[in-house]
């Protein structure tokens, strides 16, 4: 297609796109994997997490209540005896997970060209605040699963979102990590998609596996400014 684009937004995947939650879940669970009657590999058990999430969140309640039964579905299928409150460890572990590298200098350098930026997550408002004080930018809009009551890959969160942004499809450019979660519905809705397919990791990870069609991909956020600028 060629340039110059015409995005008048720049929507994104927070958890899993931004945010390195992989990482989180795996430094926030992995105590808890000393007390497991079986072994688990890393890649097993972000399989295991994104089934069980997904499963958890086919009827919307708010995601600290989805947190906490993923924890303890997988402590029962790992044969983890949770002592009181460890159900809790991914929950409180949520506001110390970290952007990977590049975002904030990509998310700084797509501000300074002009592009209006989203967020779209299946998240609770009061967790997303915590994370977004991870960021070096202030988002123009913030889309979450608690306002639109149902969780990705719902088509109603992008029907939601869609209302937000207030203008056609082809002015927007979705940006994500799950094919699951963002790439497919958001390429329903007449959306333009780019996959960030991160080099060295799992391109599923922790979420269900799932065939959609990007119209880009790209390995890390500063590809984004590079593939706008062509």
């Amino acid at each position: 297609m060629p340039g110059p684009f015409p995005y008048e937004w720049l929507t994104f995947d927070c958890y899993g796109t931004l945010i390195d939650w992989e990482e989180g879940i795996w430094r926030a669970f992995k105590p808890l994997l000393e007390k497991a009657s079986r072994k688990v590999s890393l890649q097993e058990f972000l399989a295991l997490y994104g089934e069980l999430e997904s499963e958890e969140e086919r009827v919307w309640r708010p995601y600290r209540d989805v947190l906490r039964a993923v924890c303890k579905r997988m402590a029962q299928i790992l044969g983890i005896d949770l002592a009181p409150r460890e159900e809790e460890i991914l929950l409180e572990s949520l506001p110390s997970w970290k952007p990977f590298p590049e975002v904030n200098e990509a998310l700084v350098g797509l501000k300074e060209r002009g592009f209006s930026l989203a967020i779209i997550s299946n998240i609770d408002n009061d967790l997303l605040a915590h994370s977004l004080r991870h960021f070096a930018v202030d988002f123009d809009l913030l889309i979450t699963a608690e306002d639109a009551r149902c969780y990705k890959p719902h088509q109603a969160i992008f029907s939601f979102a869609f209302q937000r942004l207030s203008v056609s499809p082809p002015a927007i450019l979705h940006v994500a990590q799950s094919l699951f979660h963002d790439i497919s519905p958001a390429s329903s809705q007449g959306w333009r998609t780019c996959w960030v397919k991160r080099p060295g990791r799992d391109p599923y990870g922790a979420t269900p596996k799932a065939f959609a069609q990007p119209d880009f991909i790209i390995s890390n956020l500063l590809q984004l400014i590079d593939l706008l600028e062509k």
